[in-house]
């Protein structure tokens, strides 16, 4: 269902995967039952692949990674938050638009 430009992110790889990366990540916290974090994946493709090689997008399912969760202070979702140089540099939490993630991802890019 995903595009294979979306990494998959567990507690096991989230230190190198995100902390570690070189570029922004924004790291979409869903879940499947979560109607609109169904509706947000499209999106999420898609900027996969706009932005590949000046940002990566990944996903953690927040029912399979529940430490993650507790550890961003997850209470509601779908909750993206951008990363940049292993800290959060950006926050949205619900169905947002296009335009709002290419936003956050551009303002992390240029900071």
């Amino acid at each position: 269902m995903a595009s294979d430009k979306i990494l998959t992110i567990t507690e096991a790889n989230f230190g190198d995967t995100v902390l570690k990366s070189t570029k922004p990540v924004l790291v979409d916290f869903w879940a499947e039952w979560c109607g609109p974090c169904r509706m947000l994946a499209p999106l999420l493709d898609e900027l996969a692949g706009e932005y590949e090689g000046k940002a990566a997008i990944g996903k953690v399912n927040v029912d399979q990674e529940q430490g993650l969760a507790v550890q961003f202070g997850i209470t509601g979702i779908p909750a993206l938050l951008v990363f940049k140089n292993g800290q959060v540099v950006g926050q949205l939490v619900g169905m947002r638009p296009k335009g709002a993630l290419k936003q956050a991802l551009d303002s992390a890019i240029t900071a």
